[in-house]
């Protein structure tokens, strides 16, 4: 058994009263690393070097000392365990490590027990969450960073599948699961996860049995997450395997440029076996603190090794807890520690001494020192975040290169990729759209600037199982010549024409689909993919949505869509086809208001106009005549009053839209053959209880069925053109339901049925690979290209042309114009002509009542209501100039009565002439005239 208390390493200089350390004294903080790696060795010279600089300045600790106790657990998680108690036994304040994750999962609790904070900034595991382990603080950007950037940069260069290495490990492992995370975020995924044994265990016999199975797979985007010794062997085995030339990608964490900085120069072995990677090392802007430092570096390692990132931050990492503390002692605590009951009851006889394990009383106060504490250190600017994260995490992204490798950009947790240093856009609003992110040219393994595709058929001499419909009918779209092995048709030309145009071979081997006697189903075709039975299916396929569920469509390189056919018969002309442009409705309605409009105008102008007065007969004719006129804007009549003009000018813009209307209607009926049939449309086959026939093996059953709710029972499959015709022609069916390449095929030879209506789905053609296969995106560009050089449409003229009948398409109702499309206009035009005469009767009546109230006889009632309505009438009858001389002779027939006292017999006087009123009345003009 393990007597722990015989590695209490008793330390100098230190003083303790009650419990506490004086002024004088030491301020105790452990360092827990294998320094004899890359990032313990640099991290060891950076911490005594912030040592020597912290007790340099007394006005830092107030006259303490900061003594940092190393222990080196020598790539040994139980060694680091030992270390961490050592710390905890002898009353430390702090400590710097653990190096790695493993160890740090496991220290985390006896750090949350004894109040003691551990600061790291090597153990970067995302999952060390802040809230289940408080007094785990990492000082460095974590690798949930690392691993969005790694994924920004695969979706940037428009990867979607990636291959990942790593160590079997906490850190690692979790890394990888943050960048499946990431990945998924942006549409793109792991395709295959090669787990190595953890760092110090893989073997050469390990790397080569996990490379061998990633190079019989597609993906060649490669990402390596491990530490530097099984890093190292992976590049020297895929180099061996020919993993390291034209077409693969590898993007490697930060361990690579750790191992770049600090070992200089390489071994010729190590830098011939890392050309053409790209690797993140953490950034950490310039400045004069830096580069001094810098400068020192040679001192304070004897040129022993090179700095790099780690080392920065393992000098900065001893600065904050240095600041934390004087913070701490400024607020005017002590260092003290209490003994923890609950173990004190637990030493076994000396061979477990948990009883010195004790905790430290200010311990919560410093942890919140530190995740407070802002300062300016070798890093750049460093605080914490309120999640605990460091502020503006953010990489170096470098290529390696034969000579050593160049910065090809930046990312930033603010603005993604950039070539612009992160520091510059931190005062800028933060862009990480997909136009603003931008890398620079990059030299790939193999030596070429060329972007990789990011993946290949597997090497393995398997040809593409390629499925295709073993078509009975319709064969120019597909099929295989009799007694050979040749498969032929539109489908196949293109897929061969696209194939053509890919940049790499794709061997291939068409597999035909169906028992040869009916067209098979193409749902169960596309599913072979699911499978494992075909690779990928070449033929009329239509893209729907049941289909697109369980496998990847390319582009659609023909359209297609539902058409109704149905038999037609000719209409042809008669003597009353002038009539078809207007419904029944709409000549009625135009009629009247020619009618309305004529009335009206002649109301508004009869007082004041001589063209609309005269006897009943000529008026009347006035009436109709100006009425439909007005058709031919050929009116003779002029308006002369205000509302007559409005009513007339709204009126002829009607007439001028109506005429118009009617004018390109009825050149379209006389001048294109029309075609008659009872079928209108898809509308009229769903309200009505017809049989309607499709093609065997089309989606079009599913879709009349469940989308628009068609019994099956009235559903009849048909298996060819012949079929269609003669099911149309004896009545089986009233119409087929087909896409429309197998529709304009089949009207070629049938010109007795026509389409029906409009296309009512709209789709496609395409090929379809299985989910999220990179050739689906290849071919759907290669598709694009032949419609782009004209190469699709003369494989269209080949196979497909015909003459086509001499027949149109028959619009779901008859070419005639509806009430519906006019009404508007009516509207107008009714509410100008109401209001027009609501003005001249209010005015008329106002008119009427100023000149003859003196008229009224209030002793005579029996009468006086008939008699005003004549008055009123014969008012509105009359012209308004001769109604001012009636009233000018009454006025003199009144003053003459007056001075005769001749009550019974007035008379009038006008140019000498005495006239007896009576006799006036009867010759002048009545109402009637």
């Amino acid at each position: 058994m393990l007597n722990l208390g015989s590695l209490y390493l008793p330390t100098e200089d230190t003083t303790i009263v009650d419990g506490a350390i004086s002024p004088g004294g030491t301020v105790n903080v452990g360092a827990i690393f294998t320094f004899s790696s890359i990032n313990g060795r640099v991290a060891k010279i950076a911490m005594e070097a912030a040592e020597d600089d912290i007790n340099s300045d007394p006005s830092i600790l107030g006259g303490r000392k900061l003594s940092i106790n190393m222990h080196d657990s020598n790539f040994n998680g139980f060694l680091g365990i030992i270390g961490a108690l050592q710390f905890l036994e002898t009353d430390t304040v702090a400590v710097i490590g653990p190096q790695t994750a493993v160890m740090a999962h496991v220290l985390s609790h006896l750090a949350n027990e004894l109040h003691v904070p551990f600061l790291s900034f090597t153990a970067l595991d995302p999952t060390l969450s802040p809230l289940q382990f408080p007094y785990f603080i990492q000082t460095a950007p974590n690798d949930m960073f690392q691993m969005t950037a790694i994924a920004d940069m695969v979706s940037y260069y428009g990867w979607s599948e990636v291959t990942v290495v790593f160590n079997d490990d906490d850190q690692n492992r979790n890394g990888i699961i943050v960048l499946g995370d990431k990945l998924a975020e942006r549409r793109c995924k792991i395709s295959y996860k090669a787990a190595l044994p953890p760092d110090t265990k893989a073997t050469q016999s390990d790397v080569q049995d996990e490379l061998a199975k990633i190079l019989r797979m597609e993906s060649r985007v490669i990402v390596l997450n491990t530490f530097n010794k099984t890093g190292l062997l992976v590049f020297d085995v895929a180099k061996g395997l020919g993993m390291m030339e034209n077409g693969f990608v590898w993007i490697v964490t930060s361990w690579l440029s750790t191992v770049i900085d600090s070992v200089s120069p390489l071994p010729a072995k190590i830098a011939s076996s890392i050309q053409g990677v790209l690797a993140l090392r953490p950034h950490t802007p310039d400045s004069k603190r830096k580069r001094d430092f810098v400068s020192r570096w040679n001192q304070l390692s004897n040129g022993s090794i090179g700095l790099n990132p780690y080392g920065l931050y393992a000098y900065d990492t001893v600065w904050l807890l240095a600041h934390a503390l004087k913070s701490f002692f400024d607020q005017g605590n002590t260092i003290s520690f209490t003994n923890d009951s609950r173990l004190g009851g637990m030493e076994g006889g000396g061979y477990l001494n948990l009883g010195a394990l004790s905790i430290f009383d200010g311990g919560s106060q410093l942890l919140k020192n530190i995740l407070q504490t802002s300062m300016t250190g070798l890093t750049g600017p460093f605080r914490f975040n309120p999640d605990r994260s460091i502020l503006h995490p953010s990489y170096d992204i470098i290529n390696v290169l034969e000579t050593g490798y160049q910065q090809v950009g930046y990312w930033s947790n603010y603005s993604g990729l950039s070539v612009v240093p992160p520091e510059t856009l931190y005062g800028k609003a933060a862009n990480r759209s997909s136009s603003s992110q931008h890398l620079q040219s990059v030299v790939w393994p193999g030596g070429t600037t060329a972007k990789p595709r990011g993946w290949v058929f597997p090497n393995n001499g398997k040809e593409l199982q390629i499925g295709i419909p073993d078509r009975v009918s319709y064969r120019d779209f597909v099929s295989k010549v009799n007694g050979t092995n040749v498969v032929q048709g539109y489908c196949i030309d293109v897929f061969l024409a696209a194939i053509k145009l890919l940049p790499y071979a794709v061997p291939h081997k068409f597999i035909p689909f169906g028992d040869g006697h009916k067209n098979p189903t193409y749902y169960d075709l596309v599913y072979k993919i699911t499978t494992g039975v075909f690779d990928a299916v070449v033929g009329d396929a239509a893209i729907v949505t049941n289909r697109t569920k369980i496998v990847d469509f390319t582009q659609p390189y023909i359209e297609s869509g539902l058409v109704v056919v149905a038999p037609v018969k000719k209409r042809n002309s008669n003597a009353w086809a002038f009539l078809r442009p207007f419904s029944p409705l709409m000549w009625a309605v135009t009629a009247i208001f020619f009618l309305v409009v004529g009335a009206v105008v002649w109301i508004l102008e009869h007082r004041i106009n001589d063209e609309f007065r005269g006897p009943p007969r000529k008026q009347l004719v006035t009436i109709l005549w100006f009425s439909f006129s007005t058709l031919f804007f050929s009116h003779r009549e002029n308006t002369v009053s205000t509302l007559g003009r409005l009513v007339l000018i709204i009126w002829l813009f009607v007439v001028l839209i109506i005429n118009s209307s009617y004018t390109a209607s009825l050149t379209s009926i006389l001048t294109v053959q029309q075609l008659s049939s009872t079928i209108k449309g898809i509308d009229s086959l769903i309200t009505s209880n017809v049989q309607i026939g499709f093609q065997v093996g089309s989606f079009a059953e599913n879709y009349l069925n469940e989308e628009l709710s068609i019994a099956k029972t009235r559903l009849v499959a048909l298996g060819s053109p012949e079929e269609y015709a003669d099911a149309l022609k004896n009545g089986t069916v009233a119409a087929v339901v087909d896409e429309r390449p197998y529709v304009d095929l089949f009207l070629s030879e049938h010109c007795e049925f026509s389409i029906i209506g409009q296309e009512f789905t709209r789709s496609g053609w395409g090929f379809a690979f299985p989910r999220d296969s990179p050739l689906a995106i290849d071919m759907s560009t290669a598709i694009l290209q032949l419609s782009e050089n004209g190469d699709l449409q003369k494989i269209h003229d080949k196979w497909l042309r015909r003459k086509l009948c001499s027949s149109q398409d028959i619009g779901s109702s008859a070419d005639q114009l509806q009430l519906q499309s006019f009404w508007g206009l009516f509207l107008i035009c009714g509410i100008a002509c109401s209001l027009a005469l609501l003005i001249y009767f209010c005015t008329t009546f106002r008119q009427f009542s100023r000149h003859f109230h003196e008229e009224s006889d209030p002793s005579v009632q029996s009468s006086s209501r008939s008699k005003s309505l004549q008055t009123f009438l014969s008012f509105a009858d009359d012209k308004v100039e001769q109604w001012k001389k009636s009233k000018s002779k009454r006025k003199r027939e009144d003053e003459l009565s007056n001075r005769t006292g001749e009550g019974t017999m007035p008379v009038y006087e006008s140019e000498g002439i005495r006239r007896d009123i009576s006799q006036e009345r009867q010759n002048g003009d009545t109402w009637l005239h």
